[in-house]
């Protein structure tokens, strides 16, 4: 009779293989966002709006964030331990002695955290001080935003009768959006302007009002003329929450922070700007969180779908009627012949 044959691993090679095998399958699971993965519209401090999304990326948790103003930005790092989602951001900043003259550069790591609480994200976001000298805190709350609807048949959207928005006389239909800044806007040979005071090139000047509509509106089509000097830059916010960027930007490469875009969202197919000082026409259909832009006649935009609010925006949710509004804040610009036409449900 034949005795058994025994393994020949010893008892501890077997359990490192074990682990390893173990490991390897760790590694090789999706990372797993649960409930927090999605699209987030965000209420900041004082009521200024944001936008988070976190991502589940072949095992990998990605993140961008909009806070406020400027851009949504990627997330340097993501991750999500016992329901609460950790979100950090990192950005460079110069280091200067008393004459203003950069002596080092280093970076500040900003740091977000958030739950849910039922329906409810709420968390905070901590950025360090460039001094050292303590942390800013800001405490936000966010709504899960629903899923985008398929692309809207524009063939078959209609669209109810034009209303002109600006009579070319006064500014009659319009109020300045921010009551404690100067109103640099006036009516000139029946064109709407915005002339902010001068300032010495590469500094920035005082702070003006931006203009918006008495109106509120739904979906639409706009159309408008508008005229950009050398150098200056404006916005076209859509229902008061996602910006189309206006700027000088003749010649330069595709963007998505120039003329026409979906302002640091979506960038232009083609470049179809016309150089500074030149009037040029701004044609703009906002359907079912969908954006079509076309621009001097060429489509630069086509039916392409809304993410998010952008920066600048009055408040993150997508599902409320808001007003146009024409930024001011940025340099001089003109506007005339701004038409809209609702759609008509």
């Amino acid at each position: 009779m034949k005795t058994p044959l025994k393994s020949s691993l010893h008892p501890l090679a077997a359990l490192a293989g074990a682990l390893l095998l173990t490991l390897s399958a760790s590694a090789a699971a999706p990372a797993a966002a649960g409930p927090l993965a999605g699209r987030w519209a965000l209420t900041l401090p004082n009521g200024a709006a944001g936008w988070l999304e976190v991502a589940d990326r072949g095992g990998w948790l990605d993140g961008a964030i909009l806070w406020g103003g400027g851009s949504v930005l990627p997330a340097a790092h993501v991750h999500v331990h016992d329901g609460v989602l950790t979100l950090t951001r990192v950005r460079d900043v110069e280091r200067k002695d008393a004459a203003g003259k950069v002596v080092r550069r280093q970076q500040l790591t900003e740091t977000v955290t958030a739950r849910l609480e039922g329906d409810l994200l709420r968390g905070v976001r901590v950025v360090p001080r460039a001094g050292g000298a303590g942390v800013d805190r800001g405490d936000f709350t966010g709504r899960r935003i629903p899923s985008l609807p398929a692309r809207p048949d524009l063939a078959k959207v209609k669209f109810g009768d034009p209303v002109a928005l600006f009579n070319g006389r006064d500014l009659a239909g319009w109020r300045v959006k921010e009551d404690n800044l100067p109103n640099a806007w006036s009516v000139e040979q029946g064109v709407l302007v915005n002339r902010p005071p001068a300032h010495p090139p590469g500094k920035p000047g005082p702070r003006t009002a931006n203009l918006r509509t008495d109106r509120e509106f739904e979906d639409f089509n706009l159309k408008l003329e508008v005229n950009v000097p050398k150098g200056s830059n404006s916005g076209v916010y859509l229902r008061g929450i996602y910006e189309i960027q206006v700027q000088d930007s003749h010649g330069k490469p595709l963007d998505s922070h120039h003329m026409g875009a979906v302002y640091s969202r979506i960038t232009p197919a083609v470049a179809a700007e016309k150089p500074a000082g030149e009037w040029q026409t701004l044609d703009i259909t906002l359907v079912d969180r969908h954006a079509t832009v076309v621009l001097n006649g060429r489509v630069i935009i086509d039916n392409q779908p809304l993410l998010g609010c952008t920066g600048g925006a009055m408040w993150s949710d997508e599902f409320r009627p808001g007003p146009l509004y024409l930024q001011g804040d940025h340099g001089p610009v003109s506007y005339r012949n701004i038409v809209l036409r609702p759609v008509t449900k």
